[in-house]
């Protein structure tokens, strides 16, 4: 969900943050499922590019995406207010589910590679998780800043691993990913064709910003822990005070009352007896 301009412009808006709650929840119910299709789409690029997997799953998945994108479009477009300022904002979805129909990549096999549009996605789900960190880090939730790190290099070892021929696995493409993001640099495994390297100079660049969350996760992480100590001991201290300024206004109180019993003592005395 954004309203930045960058996001419209490559047709990965996600939900106005304006909009309605409703289309506001669902968009977030779906941001997790839309994470780990874009990890299987990542993964089926890959075993696809190799060689190793069969036909007849490709088919059977590329169809469970197409259905996924399909559905995903109608329900948000039928929840937000502004319907055109979504789809104008959502336009690689359009694309992706009017060019991705995969009989159209049956009937027309040099339409297949159309299915690399999808490849597109994992740009908005980069987005989004960038996002969801930030609020994430705002309530100092370290283990899901974890995973989130974690998902990226994973992504990240499956596409090196289709990209580049010196990865061979995407085992391989996994830890040139962890070494990358924690920028070590062993050395071990490196790309060595123009794509790879282009994406491993992005990967760099954006493993400084994961290791810089993570390093303010954790401070926040263990802050946060004085923070509640601080805050049972305050709590403590100002329920003690609340029960002595109880105290002080019923003497108070009992006070006024004797001194009032006096006043009145004094303007009416009480008549001698005869």
């Amino acid at each position: 969900m954004s309203n930045q301009p960058f996001p419209r412009v490559i047709g990965l808006a996600g939900v106005d943050r304006n909009e309605n709650s409703k289309a506001l929840k669902y968009a977030g119910h779906l941001e997790w499922p839309m994470v780990l299709m874009a990890i299987w789409i990542i993964i089926e690029w890959y075993l696809q590019a190799k060689g190793a997997i069969p036909a007849n799953i490709i088919l059977v998945t590329d169809w469970l995406i197409w259905s996924f994108f399909l559905f995903e479009t109608v329900l948000l477009t039928s929840l937000v207010r502004n319907k055109k300022h979504y789809l104008i904002g959502n336009w690689v979805n359009l694309v992706i589910i009017l060019l991705g129909f995969p009989l159209l990549w049956e009937e027309f096999p040099a339409a297949g590679v159309l299915r690399t549009l999808r490849l597109i996605v994992m740009g908005g789900i980069l987005i989004h998780i960038s996002s969801t960190a930030k609020r994430i880090l705002a309530r100092n939730h370290l283990g899901t800043t974890l995973m989130i790190g974690f998902i990226i290099t994973v992504m990240a070892g499956f596409l090196i691993a289709g990209l580049d021929p010196a990865i061979e696995t995407p085992w391989e493409g996994i830890w040139w990913a962890w070494v990358t993001v924690t920028t070590v640099g062993y050395g071990d495994i490196v790309p060595v064709s123009t794509e790879g390297r282009l994406f491993g100079s992005f990967l760099i660049l954006m493993g400084i910003g994961i290791f810089s969350m993570l390093t303010a996760s954790f401070s926040a992480f263990f802050v946060s822990r004085d923070e509640k100590l601080v805050v049972q001991r305050e709590q403590q201290i100002l329920a003690k005070l609340e029960l002595i300024e109880m105290r002080i206004h019923k003497i108070e109180n009992d006070l006024n009352k004797v001194a009032k019993a006096q006043q009145q003592a004094i303007k009416n005395p009480p008549t001698a007896p005869y």
